[in-house]
């Protein structure tokens, strides 16, 4: 066994960080650990140790999964590469996976797919509701070419606009953290390999062009936690995972800080900004099955607690 024991979370203090750590495995990522991040991993670890011992031992292989996830900007990379040097310094191999490194296309290409997927889905609303019209369709393409065809506010303008707004959000649901977006079978199966104690695993690298996509053969000898790092591992098609870790963001929150990314105070356009309330609502029907709910503040939260605080919103 490994040496954890039931009373460790009582025990348990927290080490010095040093300046560079050890993160995900996602090429030219870059972490910067502020001490947010870090009152985050101090809540969440003494948990992760209460659990640890029986998973471990509920494995042949004294192997655990475990996952970090959440919206933009809450600090999944931060968070889950403390937790690692935390799980290291105690004695237990640990490695952090990106999931970013798993869609089926480099950013670009899905960024242009997920555009793609939103104008046909817009456009085919409005045949489909008797509502198009080659003038409409026009003014469609203006303001596609505009990049403001994602824009609610155009719909006082043009009231049919809304029914391609709400058909193109629909179709962009179905494609936005589903198996046609992001490679939820090849991660299973490494799901799978670690659990049954493969001691070298294959695993992708991708860049942000054509050509930064490889494979490099990881030892997993000696590693006992994978802890995977990724706005969809809670997932319904991610499989294995045995303790969900949520960061919880408020939408206002999230703006808040998209806001504070932008020099000139701007927002994000309003395509992104439908993408990132799709990808929060499907956070949201998923935040049942999280083991652990943290919120952006530290806190540690019920359930009910998250449902609360979101509900007032």
């Amino acid at each position: 066994m490994t040496g954890l024991t039931k009373n460790l979370s009582t025990t348990w203090t927290a080490p010095a960080v040093p300046e560079n750590i050890p993160h995900g495995d996602m090429p030219g990522d870059s972490i910067h650990i502020g001490e947010k991040h870090i009152q985050m991993a101090k809540v969440i670890f003494p948990q992760l140790l209460s659990l640890l011992p029986d998973l471990l031992a509920a494995n042949p292989y004294e192997r655990v999964v475990l996952s970090v996830c959440g919206g933009s900007g809450v600090g999944k990379s931060e968070t889950a590469s403390l937790l690692s040097f935390y799980l290291r310094e105690l004695g237990l191999g640990s490695y952090t996976l990106s999931g970013d490194n798993y869609p089926h296309r480099i950013p670009k290409y899905n960024d242009a797919e997920r555009m793609r997927i939103f104008r046909l889905g817009g456009m085919q609303g409005l045949v489909s509701n008797g509502l198009y019209t080659m003038e409409r369709g026009e003014t469609v393409r203006a303001l596609q070419a505009e990049d403001r065809d994602a824009e609610p506010s155009l719909a006082a303008e043009y009231p049919w606009l809304a029914v391609y707004q709400r058909e193109g959000r629909t179709s962009l649901a179905g494609y936005l953290g589903s198996p046609l977006e992001q490679g939820f079978a090849e991660l299973n199966t490494i799901v799978s390999q670690f659990k049954n104690g493969a001691p070298w695993i294959p695993l992708k690298r991708m860049g942000r062009d054509e050509t930064a996509l490889w494979y490099e053969p990881v030892d997993f000898t000696g590693i006992q936690v994978l802890l995977i790092e990724w706005t969809h591992g809670n997932s319904d098609h991610l499989h294995g995972v045995d303790v969900p870790i949520l960061l919880n963001s408020t939408p206002s929150e999230t703006l808040a800080y998209r806001k504070s990314r932008h020099r000139d105070g701007g927002t994000d356009s309003p395509f992104t900004t439908m993408v990132l309330a799709l990808e929060q609502k499907q956070l949201e029907m998923q935040a049942v099955k999280a083991r652990l709910i943290i919120a952006k503040t530290g806190e540690l939260l019920t359930y009910r607690d998250y449902r609360k605080l979101m509900a007032e919103e």
